[in-house]
């Protein structure tokens, strides 16, 4: 069966250099020293938090990073980026609506004509990475390689990865796996938290997602034979002979979050194709979120 989850994924390392191209060529992202909130909800959220850590790690100002539901409305920020794929989503509008005014706020979005494009006069549209499935790939990952391009990570690079691992067998023998924890770190740990979700909302299964050292703390008693743990760097190698005592079974990335992601989709498409489960059609999910309030 073929499915625009599994058409859009394989997509993503090309979108990645068109908003490479984009970063380049806009003055409306983020400039060094600005103090900047980023919000999203769901996959936009994890992609806020990837941005936030990788941003304020390379030196170039105080960044934040809060589902749209709980942005801080007391806190002064020079800057709040606002991510929606729809530009639709209640929380995210009435977050836009909550800015104090004056506050500059700029737009992320993969439509021009949506609520939120139209209540925020600064954005910056991808439609070339819009997606007809319910479920993000491409536009969540272009939006992050969006801006890792400016804060200066080499995505031409990460796109050359990510042909690459498109390329190569998807992981076999995973069908006993009941338990799939995703681990990170800096850009990685919004990119884990993201895996995680992706496999949750594609096969309704058991994820978790971590910083890779806070996984020692707790959440590794509940590792065992059943449970897969993937690593999407190549940071802290201790910890892997520390999980594979437990039984499970450890798979490690290739030091690059970004590239590592795809084969992750690839991972959830294939299992939902063996399952034969549709990744277009996830139960309790739509493609936006609106709140009926009356």
């Amino acid at each position: 069966m073929t499915t625009n989850f599994a058409q859009e994924l394989t997509s993503q390392p090309q979108m990645w250099l068109l908003a490479a191209k984009v970063a380049s060529s806009t003055s409306l992202l983020p400039a060094p020293g600005a103090r900047v909130a980023f919000v999203g909800c769901g996959t936009s959220l994890h992609v806020a938090q990837a941005t936030a850590i990788y941003r304020e790690r390379q030196g170039l100002g105080e960044s934040d990073a809060f589902p749209a539901s709980e942005m801080p409305l007391d806190r002064r920020y020079d800057l709040f980026v606002i991510i929606s794929r729809s530009g639709t989503t209640t929380e995210v509008l009435d977050a836009a609506r909550s800015v104090a005014p004056g506050t500059k706020i700029l737009a992320v979005s993969a439509g021009d004509d949506t609520p939120l494009t139209k209540l925020v006069p600064n954005r910056i549209v991808l439609s070339f990475a819009n997606e007809a499935s319910i479920v993000q790939t491409r536009f969540a990952t272009s939006v992050l390689a969006l801006f890792l391009a400016r804060f200066g990570w080499d995505v031409a690079a990460s796109a050359a990865r990510g042909e690459s691992l498109l390329g190569q067998p998807v992981l076999e023998e995973l069908d006993d796996v009941e338990q799939f924890v995703f681990l990170g770190r800096g850009v990685a740990v919004g990119l884990a938290a993201e895996a995680a979700l992706k496999l949750r909302e594609v096969l309704g299964v058991w994820t978790e997602s971590y910083s890779t050292m806070e996984y020692r703390h707790g959440p590794i008693a509940a590792a065992g034979k059943r449970s897969l743990v993937w690593i999407l760097d190549d940071a802290e190698p201790s910890i892997d002979t520390e999980i594979a005592r437990t039984g499970a079974r450890v798979v490690r990335g290739g030091g690059d979050p970004l590239a590592e992601i795809v084969r992750i989709h690839r991972v959830a498409q294939h299992l939902a194709a063996g399952r034969n489960i549709d990744p277009d059609n996830p139960p309790h999910l739509t493609r936006s979120i609106v709140l009926d309030r009356g």
